[in-house]
């Protein structure tokens, strides 16, 4: 697959990092109280150790770099892939393009464009436009099956901020996830799957940062409303029986 500049994300400059933005947690939409994903400075502290040692590595060996640029992030851009597209083996698709896309870009990158990135958002963003294009390529393929189902569906009284940070994509999860809009699962998704910060939603999504914010809030009011539908009895889904000439008792 041909790889063009416009699929991939542009750097921006400052510091080799991969933690939230300086400007401290943004308000999501969510409840007070809500765990604020990567705001810890303990975290924050961890990611941009990750970030610094991935773009040395990447500085050093482009092929030694990148091995340990998959190993730092494989598991967070699968958690998000498996978020975005509710399906196992298409998110295991999904993050293998992105990162043999991430590879095919990194090829073409000099010292200085290495030294700006911020490998987690950078992924991210490739992951992020190889799921879009799959949507909108999805036309010209057979419909996909069920969503699977998973060992632990998500608890009602759970919020849906924690429902959409926990490792399983429960069938349920999945489902409604995959009922917003294509920005907003996306924002979902990266604000409380990933940890982005709202500052780096809104690079990843190439939008402003009051579109990414009303994005995740949006987003989260729309699950809050989905998980309130009263849902059917065994009456509206047990198929009627048929008696022996074919009508129904």
């Amino acid at each position: 697959m041909t790889v063009t500049d416009e699929e991939l994300p542009r750097t921006r400059p400052g510091p080799a990092a991969d933690g939230p933005a300086d400007d401290g947690p943004a308000d999501d939409g969510g409840p007070q109280g809500a765990t604020d994903a990567g705001a810890a400075p303990a975290d924050q502290a961890a990611a941009e150790e990750a970030a610094a040692r991935v773009v040395a590595a990447l500085s050093r060996d482009l092929d030694a770099g990148f091995e340990a640029m998959y190993e730092a992030y494989r598991g967070a851009v699968f958690s998000t892939a498996l978020r975005l597209c509710g399906r196992w083996a298409e998110a295991e698709d999904l993050s293998a393009e992105a990162f043999l896309r991430a590879y095919r870009a990194l090829c073409g990158y000099g010292p200085a464009r290495i030294e700006e990135l911020r490998p987690r958002a950078w992924l991210l963003t490739i992951l992020t436009n190889v799921w879009r294009n799959t949507v909108r390529s999805a036309v010209r393929r057979p419909p996909p099956g069920p969503l699977e189902d998973a060992p632990d569906p998500p608890d009602p009284g759970e919020g849906v901020e924690d429902a959409a940070a926990r490792h399983e994509t429960g069938r349920e999860l999945a489902a409604l996830l995959s009922e917003l809009p294509r920005a907003q699962r996306a924002a979902v998704v990266l604000r409380h799957v990933a940890g982005l910060p709202v500052a780096e939603i809104a690079v990843v999504l190439g939008v402003p940062e009051g579109t990414a914010k009303s994005h995740v809030s949006r987003g989260l009011s729309r699950l809050r409303a989905l998980r309130g539908r009263p849902r059917p009895g065994p009456q509206d889904t047990e198929p009627q029986h048929l008696d022996q000439r074919g009508g129904t008792p």
